[in-house]
């Protein structure tokens, strides 16, 4: 009779463990949630009076500059989340990429900050509402908080990201 309670007890350790792995591998499996907005669903991120230094870069999976510099915004997140910063990146890819370009994208490269996808085909109408001097080409950051506001059509390194940045925190 013991015996038979340790093994139905064994039994239910193990089913235990496997339903707690497999939920594991489930949510490590999940996809990101990244909303998908036109303009109308962007144009009041970058307008926030506040004491927070917003960080939004325009950016796409297929642009090897804004993939490169991705790294130093999400460092600059991290390091400066204590200090007011949000990081915001706006994804241009186009909308049939979601699933098979972006999501696994910011699954691989364990992106944390905050992603939108912005699906809005009228470009000619937005680019010069986000700042009157951009081109249109990416990758593209604004930078500003209730003070002070850069827009910069470049790709960053860190040190200069950086550098920028403690001119809005300090």
């Amino acid at each position: 009779m013991i015996l038979k309670k340790v093994y139905i007890g064994f039994i239910a350790l193990v089913i235990m463990v496997s339903a707690c792995t497999q939920t594991e591998k489930e949510s490590e499996g999940k996809s990101s949630s990244v909303p998908i907005v036109d303009f109308s669903g962007i144009e009041p991120l970058l307008n926030i009076s506040s004491d927070t230094t917003y960080i939004i870069n325009f950016w796409a999976t297929w642009c090897a500059p804004c993939v490169k510099e991705l790294p130093y915004l999400e460092q600059i997140a991290k390091e400066y989340s204590h200090r007011k910063v949000r990081v915001i990146l706006v994804n241009l890819d186009f909308p049939n990429h979601y699933e098979s370009r972006l999501i696994p994208f910011i699954n691989e490269q364990n992106i944390s900050s905050e992603v939108i996808m912005l699906d809005d085909p009228d470009a000619n109408n937005w680019i010069d509402r986000v700042d009157a001097s951009w081109s249109g080409s990416i990758p593209a950051t604004l930078i500003y908080n209730k003070t002070k506001r850069e827009f910069f059509e470049k790709e960053f390194n860190y040190n200069e990201l950086e550098s920028i940045v403690k001119q809005y925190v300090n």
